[in-house]
């Protein structure tokens, strides 16, 4: 296995499991492998089932009888478990952060950094590219992808620069959505903005969020009871999702109570505070500067 992702919180999230002997475990985003072999070493036999809808993640994979490997989205997860057999899993883990590898690979258009086409699928066999989005999504849907998804105060601007340019020709490149956008780039932060420009793109493009929403309501039905989930995210909108998840047993957060005031949910928090890096981890994996760690077990029935 040829590992091309630095696993983020590595230690934290697979404690965070309870690893027990023989279990079912699910990495919902297997992407350079690291956190599954690192399941797998805590392992003693049992099955490790890792989803991935990329196929570059394929070429990471070992040939450990235990890893069972689904090129799908985690949002089938249910549904991937059931085909195998595999009704319930006793821990799930799931990075939310895109693989270092799509970053550094220039075809994929995730980054900024090279002049590639606006791709930006994590998964090649859907049709929509960030090109396309970029083409032929109305103003109103542009400021708000920008606005939720990069978290943007100045969405205007970009959204106008792009309408303007995209009028002379369509943008296919990240070098023409560069210079689309150069006059309202704030140079103070030019990488951060642009970061959060690029960011909007590739969650809108791969329905990041609603696939997260699908995926957390199907850990639910997944998870055994004392069962544990743990989440790492890098987003405050997926943040706010997990951490509301966690707390009521919904999307919405809303809280019911029993007839003494108490809270009723499906869940018991591990961290109440959540679990970010420490100073060497941000400095020796940078990417993992925004991580949030969020763990749960489903309550014993």
């Amino acid at each position: 296995m040829n590992p091309f992702h630095t696993p983020v919180l590595l230690t934290q999230s697979v404690d965070g499991l309870n690893i027990r002997p023989g279990g079912t475990y699910v990495d919902a985003t297997y992407g350079g492998g690291g956190h599954s072999r690192e399941i797998l070493r805590r392992m003693e036999g049992g099955v490790l089932v890792a989803f991935d809808q990329d196929e570059a993640a394929m070429a990471n994979l070992s040939g450990d009888p235990r890893l069972l490997f689904v090129r799908q989205n985690f949002r089938y997860l249910k549904h991937f478990l059931r085909y195998h057999g595999l009704d319930q899993a006793d821990g799930i883990l799931a990075d939310l952060g895109v693989s270092s590898h799509d970053f550094d690979e220039a075809g994929r258009g995730f980054s900024f950094r090279f002049d590639a086409p606006l791709d930006m699928r994590m998964n090649r066999r859907q049709t929509l590219t960030a090109a396309e989005l970029l083409n032929s999504a109305g103003e109103e849907e542009l400021l708000s992808l920008f606005r939720e998804y990069g978290e943007i105060s100045q969405a205007g601007r970009v959204v106008s620069a792009i309408v303007h340019a995209r009028n002379r020709e369509p943008i296919h490149s990240t070098g023409q959505l560069l210079k689309a956008i150069e006059k309202v780039v704030p140079r103070a932060i030019e990488k951060k903005f642009l970061a959060q420009v690029f960011q909007a793109l590739r969650m809108k493009v791969n329905d990041e969020t609603g696939a997260l929403a699908e995926f957390l309501e199907a850990s639910l039905d997944v998870l055994k009871p004392g069962g544990r989930i743990a989440v790492i995210t890098y987003h405050s909108l997926e943040d706010r999702m997990v951490k509301l998840f966690f707390r009521s047993g919904n999307l919405q957060g809303r809280e019911e109570k029993d007839f003494y005031g108490h809270l009723l949910t499906p869940f018991r928090l591990v961290n109440r505070k959540v679990i970010i890096p420490g100073e060497e981890e941000i400095r020796d994996n940078p990417r993992s500067r925004s991580a949030k760690l969020r763990i749960a077990e489903k309550n014993r029935e």
